[in-house]
């Protein structure tokens, strides 16, 4: 059996500050879409949360700044 890394202290600790800090938001692909965002995260050396983070930042500034 591997070993636990984490107490069920740490983990709950964790889960507290997750809920604090940040907003959950759930998505759902086209079957098959995910591992291609994965691996296209990958490639570019990001998490999938990473990658989904940038390319709403980075599209919501270019729409901001053409005024759509």
């Amino acid at each position: 059996m591997a070993e636990n890394k984490n107490s069920r202290a740490r983990i709950e600790a964790n889960n507290r500050y997750n809920a604090k800090a940040y907003d959950r938001i759930n998505i759902a692909v086209p079957k098959g879409q995910k591992d291609i965002i994965k691996a296209h995260a990958e490639k570019n050396g990001e998490s999938v949360n990473g990658f989904v983070n940038r390319a709403i930042d980075e599209t919501m500034q270019r729409e901001t700044e053409s005024g759509t």
